[in-house]
């Protein structure tokens, strides 16, 4: 089925081959169709409170932009599209779409998802069911509020049968093919013989990019070292190819490179290859866009909102922060596309979203995916000044000249501090000031947690995750229902959501590594580094978007800090969940590498670690760890659970939890106790 706004604006509809087709206005934000290739109702139609019953819809969504618009002016390499005509572009993207049956019992608020490496996760995450509700809606809590929830699809490289993906033109110079350099690196946690091309998420490819163009191109190239800033050592050509092993045969492969003697656990390895024919990947964010702006503005859209809040996690909240970095929040109208941004877990990111031979699954973790233009300046939501270069900007400059800049929350856990450079969107690019935060954003700080939520009860990661200590287990879930509801408010009806809430320079609560007063807890060794932004340079026209020097030169980094902590070593600042305001363990956001997956100083990437308290006295003295024990703390479980729920109330009190939420946060608070104390 296909819905189409085109002109004129008059709604008409004809069956042509057993397809619907609805035209209207391509005024619309540029959406020119919709193909449906499933719609089913939500568990056989079951009601969801006062929004009745729900349907989910999957398709893909098929937009045109004009290269002479000002607002696609920021897309790299668009007017050297294949497709171009008539002043036009055209691209698509997948989606997915849950809303009410009846579009009027929709409370008017949409949360469009960019979903990560195609994989879409809000619903699972914050009701806690299947995320196609193909079996279980969890508690229902966002369909029972009556919101739509659409995932859009922007990774042209995402990979997995079923990835939401962006279908983007390539480019040719003149009919020209165009070719360049491409980068990419794995520290892997066991030997192996050979590692594909892309980046390697977990065991899996987060991004397919580009097979090698030319194997025996001089250019090409591969090195080794121990971190992320050690000394690269080059192996010879004549050491490793491009080739897979396939039925025990050595075959040439375009997506692998085999080593003699394999990639050892543990190092670095960093490869650099000639590529060609590159995605104009910069329509991703004309589709985040330009979708928003159908849904608000178009009589006949598949999601017709009053709103639309923008919700990324991770990867998807660095592309939030890109996309308002490069205007892209005023669609060709100049109107305002997203009303709200919650950018969740991102720290100070952005991404490799819109260049020339663009990776977009590449991160920056402590061991992998290194030197990439991810953490670059600016950081800061407001004006600041690079005390190096003199370099000066904002992240919203380009929104706040358009007048579109929307209501935005900022929200981390503890592990950005570690693994993310936190630090830099909240103080000067000095760090020695706390840095001015615009009246339109709030920045929340979620103490003890990692960047993903860890297992309960606490246990080791495995594999890639393979940390010395157990993942902390502090859930996020609690903290989304009540961001999400806060912020809808905020946007509807402008009722300010709770204060920014984060360590500072003034309080004494960030401070340098050198300065962290974390307790000596007998086995645990604390990191000796953190991750932080660097300077980069990769060639005279890489902020247009054309990196051509790989790797770059690296410059000098940005300072970057980390929360200061209590006695326990619990962080001092920030939203606690009870956990934190009434401890049982250490919650931390590092967990450095098991000595069996190689470098055992430096850190997982994600994790931060639960370090469990003493349960008696006695057991703290034979140990020798200078933390209280869990009985000197409180007398009995019923004093235990007494506390927790004071600390809840004040949670709910506060707005960080929903009053529904109380009742699963006091019976997570009774199975934290009896796993810290059976």
């Amino acid at each position: 089925m296909l819905f189409c706004p085109r002109m004129p604006p008059i709604i008409r509809r004809v069956a042509l081959c057993a397809t619907f087709l609805l035209a209207v206005s391509l005024i619309h934000a540029r959406v020119t169709h919709l193909e449906i290739t499933s719609r089913a109702d939500v568990l056989d139609g079951k009601t969801f409170g006062e929004a009745g019953s729900y349907e989910r819809v999957a398709g893909r969504v098929y937009f045109s932009v004009a290269v002479a618009n000002v607002h696609n002016q920021p897309i790299v390499d668009l007017a050297n599209a294949v497709n171009l005509k008539d002043g036009e572009v055209e691209f698509s993207a997948d989606f997915t779409a849950v809303r009410p049956k009846d579009a009027a019992k929709s409370n008017g608020t949409l949360l469009l998802e960019n979903p990560n490496r195609g994989h879409s996760r809000i619903l699972s995450l914050v009701d806690g069911g299947d995320e196609n509700l193909a079996h279980s809606a969890g508690d229902a809590w966002l369909l029972r509020n009556g919101y739509s929830v659409v995932a859009l699809g922007w990774q042209w490289d995402a990979t997995g049968p079923d990835a939401l993906r962006l279908y983007a033109p390539i480019v040719k110079d003149h009919g020209k093919t165009i070719t360049g350099l491409l980068r990419g690196d794995v520290m892997l946690p066991a030997k192996a013989d050979e590692i594909p091309l892309g980046h390697i998420m977990v065991g899996n490819i987060g991004g397919s990019e580009y097979p090698v163009a030319l194997p025996d191109d001089p250019r090409n190239e591969l090195t080794v070292r121990d971190s992320r800033e050690g000394k690269r050592t080059a192996i010879p050509r004549s050491q490793w190819q491009f080739a897979a092993t396939i039925d025990g045969k050595l075959t040439p492969s375009d997506r692998s490179i085999h080593l003699n003697g394999g990639f050892d656990a543990g190092r670095l390895y960093e490869y650099v290859y000639v590529v060609q024919d590159p995605v104009v990947a910069g329509l991703s964010f004309a589709a985040m866009r330009d979708f928003a702006s159908y849904a608000k503005h178009a009589s006949d859209a598949v999601t017709p909102a009053k709103r639309v809040l923008g919700e990324g996690i991770s990867q998807n909240g660095r592309f939030l922060r890109n996309f308002l970095y490069q205007g892209f929040n005023a669609d060709e109208d100049g109107r305002i596309a997203l009303d709200g941004v919650l950018a969740h877990v991102a720290g100070a990111g952005r991404g490799s979203f819109n260049y020339r031979f663009a990776q977009p699954s590449r991160d920056a973790q402590p061991t992998m995916a290194v030197f990439f233009p991810n953490d670059i300046f600016p950081f800061t939501d407001e004006p600041e000044v690079d005390p190096l270069t003199h370099d000066k900007g904002g992240l919203l400059d380009g929104a706040a000249a358009e007048h579109v800049v929307p209501k935005i929350f900022f929200s981390n856990t503890s592990y950005e501090y570690w693994g993310r450079a936190a630090s830099l969107i909240h103080t000067t690019a000095d760090a020695r000031r706390d840095a001015v935060i615009g009246g339109n954003v709030r920045i929340y700080y979620f103490t003890g947690l990692q960047h993903f939520t860890g297992p309960f009860p606490p246990a080791r990661g495995q594999a890639w995750y393979l940390g010395q200590a157990p993942e902390s287990p502090l859930p996020i879930r609690f903290f989304w229902r009540a961001m999400i509801s806060n912020m809808d408010a905020w946007v509807r009806s402008n009722t300010v959501p709770p204060p920014s809430e984060y360590p500072t320079i003034a309080a004494h609560t960030l401070v340098p590594l050198t300065k962290l007063a974390f307790p000596k807890i007998p086995g645990v060794h604390v990191p000796t580094e953190i991750n932080t932004a660097y300077r980069l340079d990769y060639g005279p026209h890489w902020r247009d978007g054309f990196l051509t020097v790989q790797p770059p030169h690296v410059g000098k980094a940005f300072p970057t800090l980390v929360p200061q902590v209590d006695q326990d070593g619990n962080e001092l600042d920030g939203i606690h969940l009870p956990e934190i305001a009434v401890p049982l363990a250490t919650y931390t956001g590092w967990n450095l590498r098991d000595p069996s997956i190689g470098a055992p100083s430096q850190r997982v990437a994600m994790e931060g670690a639960y370090l469990a308290f003493p349960k008696t006295a006695a057991d703290a003295k034979q140990a020798g760890d200078p933390r209280k024990s869990i009985a000197e703390r409180y007398p009995n479980r019923d004093a235990y659970l007494e506390q927790f729920a004071h600390a809840t109330d004040a949670l709910i009190q506060q707005r960080w939890i929903l009053p529904e939420d109380r009742e699963s946060l006091l019976q997570r608070g009774g199975e934290e106790w009896d796993a810290a104390t059976n």
